[in-house]
């Protein structure tokens, strides 16, 4: 009986996973590409009043139907006339509540700009006084908070014998600032974590993107509850065009196989699977607005600390989900 025949082929490669063409950039990778330079465009004027007059108009008919309405129950019934109209009450006291907490919320992230800004200004002008108002504000903005009572008296205590903007800031950030800088980071990672997670193994068309969306929205969310920024719902979205805006300047929504190489194995299961490669892109693309808001929200520019990196969160985040072993 004739063994196997080999054929050597001369000039030929066996076929590998890790010399097969990288995934390109397609799909629904892209498609939040392209959503986060959308977002990040700036609304044109003949926009914004378009958009104010349709409010206008629908509030206008609406609160015309409603008051016609409730006249027509109080000229057939007195008491379903009153049930009608304590009901509109109530509905636009809810309304006005909404409305303040909404105005609150603005204020508040209005607040951290100051702060941010003038932090920047003190740096760039070296003046010791601006400094110490910088961080006057600063420990006013966290009093109450339990979670920065620890950091607040550190600060306290090592604030008056730095003579320098350098050497205050400084201070002020691995006292007062690092445990905060801690969670807003771990609310990255665990946001990068669940976005890979589900575009790797849910097979749902457009289930990554909705999860995607979610989960970068209440992670800038809660990267600002954590620094001091709590947003309503308007908040929330004027927060997250100014995260996208950020991303987009700095030029740091593409992901590409520098990143992907990164994670370990990361490079050949890109290869090797589609679903997870789209996933580590998707889980990088997560850190990355992670690290945007954390540079947004922040009070403090990152000066005597380090600016987290995109690699090492991508890293600690899919440590166990795309393994090299």
């Amino acid at each position: 009986m004739k063994g196997p025949v080999l054929i050597d082929l001369e000039g030929s490669d066996a076929a590998r996973p890790d010399t097969a063409p990288a995934v390109p950039e397609t799909g629904t990778t892209a498609a939040m590409q392209n959503a986060a330079t959308w977002a990040a465009k700036p609304t044109s004027g003949l926009a914004k009043w378009f958009w104010s007059l349709l409010v206008a108009i629908t509030g206008f008919v609406v609160s015309l139907a409603a008051w016609d309405y409730v006249n027509g129950l109080l000229a057939r019934s007195l008491i379903l006339g009153m049930v009608a109209f304590g009901l509109v009450v109530l509905f636009c006291l809810v309304l006005a509540v909404i409305a303040l907490k909404e105005l609150a919320a603005f204020a508040r992230l209005r607040r951290l700009d100051r702060v941010h800004g003038a932090a920047i200004a003190a740096l760039a002008s070296g003046d010791l006084a601006e400094a110490r108002d910088v961080v006057a504000r600063l420990n006013k903005l966290y009093a109450g908070r339990d979670d920065a009572a620890w950091g607040r008296a550190r600060l306290a205590e090592q604030a008056g014998d730095v003579l320098d903007v350098d050497g205050l800031f400084g201070v002020a950030e691995t006292t007062l600032l690092a445990p905060l800088d801690a969670r807003a980071v771990r609310e990255v990672e665990a946001a990068a974590r669940q976005v890979a997670t589900v575009t790797a193994i849910v097979p749902l068309a457009l289930a990554d993107v909705f999860t995607a969306l979610t989960a970068n929205l209440r992670m800038i969310r809660r990267i600002a509850e954590i620094y001091g920024g709590r947003s309503g719902t308007f908040g929330s979205w004027r927060l997250t065009r100014t995260v996208l805006t950020h991303l987009v300047a700095t030029g740091a929504v593409a992901v590409g196989d520098d990143l992907i190489g990164s994670i370990a194995g990361g490079g050949v299961l890109s290869k090797v699977s589609r679903r997870f490669g789209e996933g580590v892109i998707n889980g990088a693309l997560t850190a990355r607005v992670g690290v945007a808001a954390l540079e947004v929200c922040r009070p403090l520019p990152y000066h005597a600390t380090t600016r987290p990196s995109v690699s090492a969160i991508v890293k600690r985040s899919l440590t166990g989900l795309f393994a090299k072993d």
